[in-house]
């Protein structure tokens, strides 16, 4: 599969989580075993403070977390959330922020990710660790 096709690929999966196109959230980059993604920040990101709520930086670190981890399984399957952690290092603030996923344990039934959410100024608001579940297609969707 060309680059172009993986991308082309990957981001129609991504796109097809109605919460995360909702929220803005957007692949920007693949290759095997990673993927990267932004979000345009708006007003309804932020929390209280003025900080881009945690929520929304834990989603697009899953999310694109799971981008990575589909770049490396086979087309009839895909890969589910089973745990993450996450650390928050930095308040996310901007209007823009990042998330950098790859691949660090690729498996046949568990792939393990670690993705980074950066701020406008390359700074490291959050690091999440995950671990996902592949399965079938056909066991997932009706």
């Amino acid at each position: 599969m060309s680059s172009k096709e993986l991308y082309d690929a990957i981001k129609a999966r991504f796109d097809e989580a109605r919460f995360i196109s909702h929220m803005g959230m957007e692949l920007t980059g693949v290759g095997e075993g990673r993927a990267q993604s932004r979000l345009k920040v708006e007003d309804i990101h932020k929390q209280q403070d003025g900080f881009i709520h945690a929520g929304v930086v834990a989603a697009l670190a899953d999310h694109t977390g799971g981008a990575a981890g589909w770049t490396i399984v086979k087309p009839h399957q895909t890969v589910l959330t089973t745990d993450f952690q996450i650390r928050y290092l930095h308040p996310a603030r901007g209007d823009v922020i990042t998330c950098r996923s790859r691949v660090i344990r690729p498996g046949g039934r568990i792939i393990v990710v670690e993705s980074e959410v950066y701020d406008p100024g390359e700074t490291l608001a959050a690091k999440l660790s995950m671990a996902l579940a592949v399965v079938d297609t056909g066991k997932v969707r009706a």
